[in-house]
Parts: structure tokens; C-alpha cells; sequence
């Protein structure tokens, strides 16, 4: 048989209706993966590091130096991770959407270079003795992250960063003694003002 032959064969062979089938369904799943948001945000998770926040927010207003305020506020940021990792955990797992679903990962990808920056700073700050300027930093960039992780996820999610970061730009013209009160007014009562909001409206 030539090779114009066998070409011609392989052209009139039928096609395999189940393969083509497996294909258009990992072409229609993928798809939809791609442009699903990612609906498990924590919402009664938010409310708790929200109440975390407010004790810290007590805890390092008596703090005589400001290397044990900020070492309180880093356990908190430390311990609301944990609370926030952990709730997210537990919402995906009771709706059957993993966080290593491709909405998950879009909300991860967001979310991380603005803390990872907002950590770079801190770490700056500290070593220049610049501590009046971390709450202001700190809610700025926290607010980024939960606007650029937020792009993939419901609306309210942005729309909650983008009141941290107003509440940031706010601190900026306070004097450095309300820095501890913005923190608490941000990482605490918005974080539970929201998490109700997603709580109620998103299962949790």
C-alpha cells in the first residue's frame, strides 16, 4: 500500500464518538472551572478573626514598647491565618470544592504578593525603627490582597478590601496614636462586619 494510500485510509476511518465525547466534557469542565469564583471564603471564620483582632487591638494598647506592640499583632496575624485557612478548609470540604480547585488557586495566586510584600516592608520598617507607619502598611496591603484575591470570588469580597485599603489611606493623615485604633476598626470590626455578610449570604 503507498503512503497516498494509507493516508486516505486513515482519513475514512470512522471517529471514535467516545473519545470525542471525554474530550468535549475535559474541554466543558475546564471551561468552567477557569470561570467559576471561588465561593469559599470564610465568612463565620472572619467574624472570629475579626473578635481576635479586637483583643489584640487591647492587648497591645498596653504594651509599654513597640517591639511587644508589634510582637502582639504578629501572633494575631499568625493565629487569624490559622482561623482563616482553617474555616476556608472546612467551607470547600462541606461543598465539595477543593482549594486546590482552579478557583481556589486564582483566589490564592491574588491574594499572596500583596502580603508577601506587605511582610518584605514590615520587615524594613522594624529595622529602621519606623513603626508609626506599619498600621497605615498593614491595612493598605491587606486590603490589596483582598481585592486582587477577591477578583476571582464573590462581589462583596473586593468590596471588603477596598475598605481596608480606604481605612488605610485614612491612617495615613491620623497622628501615630490612632494607628492601634485603626487596626482594631480594620482587622477587627471589618472583618466581622463582612463575615456576616458572607455568612448569610454564602452558607458560611
Amino acid at each position: 500500500m503507498t503512503k497516498i494510500q494509507a493516508k486516505t485510509s486513515e482519513k475514512n476511518e470512522p471517529v471514535n464518538i467516545g473519545d470525542r465525547a471525554i474530550d468535549n466534557l475535559r474541554f466543558i469542565r475546564e471551561t468552567m472551572e477557569r470561570s467559576a469564583v471561588f465561593t469559599s471564603v470564610p465568612g463565620y471564620g472572619g467574624v472570629l478573626m475579626g473578635a481576635t483582632a479586637v483583643g489584640a487591638s487591647v492587648v497591645a494598647a498596653y504594651q509599654t514598647t513597640a517591639q511587644f506592640w508589634l510582637l502582639t499583632w504578629l501572633v494575631e496575624a499568625v493565629l487569624a491565618f490559622f482561623i482563616g485557612l482553617l474555616t476556608m478548609w472546612q467551607k470547600s470540604k462541606i461543598a465539595g470544592t477543593p482549594l486546590t480547585s482552579a478557583p481556589a488557586r486564582k483566589f490564592a495566586f491574588g491574594f499572596a504578593p500583596p502580603l508577601i510584600v506587605g511582610a518584605l516592608l514590615s520587615a524594613m520598617f522594624y529595622k529602621n525603627g519606623w513603626f508609626d507607619a506599619l498600621p497605615s502598611v498593614w491595612l493598605l496591603l491587606y486590603g490589596a490582597a483582598v481585592v486582587c484575591g477577591g477578583a476571582s470570588s464573590v462581589r462583596v469580597v473586593p468590596i471588603a478590601g477596598w475598605c481596608f485599603v480606604a481605612l488605610g489611606a485614612f491612617s495615613i493623615f491620623l497622628p501615630a496614636a490612632y494607628g492601634n485604633l485603626m487596626m482594631a476598626l480594620g482587622f477587627g470590626v471589618l472583618h466581622i462586619v463582612f463575615g456576616i455578610i458572607v455568612a448569610r449570604r454564602f452558607g458560611g
